[in-house]
C-alpha cells in the first residue's frame, strides 16, 4: 500500500483525483473534508485502516494544495476515518477476530457499525475545522 500510495503521488494521479474531487464538491473545503473523510471510511472497511489511510493520503494533500488549505484538517479527518471501521467485519483485526467466536453475522456490522460510522463522520467532519482551521 505504501508503494501505491507514492505511486499516485509521483506519478500524478493523486493531483487528477483532487481534480475531480473538487469538480464535484466545488470549491468549498468543508465539501472536500468530507469527501476525504467518507472516501477513507469506505476504504477502511475493505481494505486495512493503514491502506486506507495510505491511498488516501496524497489525495488529501494534493485537493488541500489545490484549495490553498491547510493540509491539518484533512490529514485529521484521515486519521479518524481510517480508525472507524464498524461495518464490517473484514476491515480491522479485532472485528475479525470476534466476528467467528461471538457468533455475528456479516449483517450484524451492517445493522450497528453504520449508523455508528455515520455519526461520527457528522461529529468529526463538524468539529475538525474548529480545531484545525483550514486558514489558520
Amino acid at each position: 500500500s505504501f508503494g501505491l500510495g507514492k505511486s499516485l503521488e509521483v506519478t500524478g494521479a493523486a493531483s487528477h483525483l483532487a481534480q475531480s474531487w473538487l469538480a464535484l464538491a466545488g470549491e468549498g473545503p468543508w465539501l472536500a473534508l468530507a469527501a476525504v473523510y467518507l472516501v477513507t471510511m469506505l476504504f477502511t472497511e475493505f481494505i486495512t485502516n493503514n491502506a486506507a489511510a495510505v491511498l488516501v493520503f496524497p489525495i488529501a494533500h494534493a485537493t488541500a494544495g489545490a484549495l490553498g488549505v491547510s493540509f491539518w484538517p484533512f490529514v485529521v479527518a484521515i486519521m479518524m476515518a481510517g480508525s472507524a471501521s464498524f461495518a464490517t467485519p473484514i476491515g480491522y483485526q479485532t472485528n475479525l477476530m470476534v466476528y467467528g467466536p461471538g457468533g455475528y453475522r456479516f449483517t450484524d456490522y451492517i445493522r450497528f457499525g453504520l449508523p455508528l460510522n455515520l455519526l461520527l463522520a457528522a461529529v468529526t467532519i463538524c468539529l475538525i475545522p474548529l480545531f484545525w482551521p483550514f486558514y489558520p
